[in-house]
């Protein structure tokens, strides 16, 4: 349809055009009338150009647009699932101080609560690097009070104050550390979980490294591995060709090295 009603246009526009050649150049040479047909073909052959462009141009920004809602998706769906994911270690610690009658419980308490209102307001949107470094410093005293001096923890953070002003995925850093608590306790001998983070210039370091054994690798249950991979998918999605995570587990120590470029 779209040939025939193209071919009907140039060929009443053509007569069209030599019908009022005739009447107004009557003496116009034959070679006239076929430059009149050369600039209908050409006018012709520039509007289907434009038009495919404006075409391509459409399909590309609807095809992002669908693309967008994929990813709006999934994303929601990863942030989703890491809440319960936490909570679930969380109350395991809890417990475990309970069963001791510790009267640390109190201040465990308040501590998650604070954890809590974080993963309930904060954790739909991006948040300041600060909010995520004080997040990140309370599950780690949270955990301290568990282990006291039972397990090795260092947790080193170079900020300077320049640094602070960056924005961040909120709980994108938290699945490493808990995969080093869920695997570097209670199985190693003599257990150490050595946290490491920093900023410079924009490009966020940080290093986790955990002791752990092959007892404690081969009784991971069902849910062991939703963190990593979670937050995997995650920078996939958020920071695409701005981040570099490398894992490695070799003599017992598991060692994760994130470089991520927050500008």
């Amino acid at each position: 349809m779209y040939v025939v009603c193209i071919v009907l246009l140039v060929f009443f526009s053509y007569c069209a055009k030599l019908y009022i050649l005739d009447i107004l150049f009557p003496e116009a040479e034959k070679e006239a009338r076929l430059h009149v047909l050369f600039f209908s073909v050409l006018v012709f052959i520039a509007s289907v150009f434009y038009r495919v462009t404006i075409d391509k141009i459409h399909a590309e920004r609807l095809a992002k647009e669908v693309e967008t809602m994929q990813l709006a998706g999934e994303l929601k769906f990863l942030r989703s699932q890491i809440s319960p994911h936490f909570i679930f270690n969380v109350f395991t610690n809890l417990v475990y101080l309970a069963r001791k009658k510790s009267d640390k419980l109190e201040a465990s308490l308040l501590m998650l609560s604070g954890l809590m209102r974080y993963m309930l307001y904060d954790a739909g949107k991006k948040i300041s690097f600060q909010q995520e470094m004080e997040y990140l410093e309370n599950y780690v005293a949270l955990q301290k009070l568990r282990f006291e001096r039972d397990v090795k923890i260092t947790f080193r953070i170079d900020l300077p104050t320049e640094e602070k002003k960056y924005s961040i995925e909120p709980m994108l850093l938290i699945p490493f550390v808990e995969n080093a608590f869920k695997h570097g306790t209670g199985y190693a001998h003599e257990p150490t979980i050595d946290l490491h983070l920093k900023i410079t210039g924009g490009v966020l370091v940080f290093q986790v490294k955990n002791k752990f054994s092959q007892e404690s690798a081969t009784s991971k249950d069902e849910s062991s591995g939703i963190g990593l991979n979670n937050v995997r998918a995650r920078l996939s999605l958020l920071y695409p060709g701005k981040h570099n995570l490398t894992i490695d587990a070799n003599n017992n120590l598991f060692f994760i090295d994130l470089t991520l470029n927050l500008v």
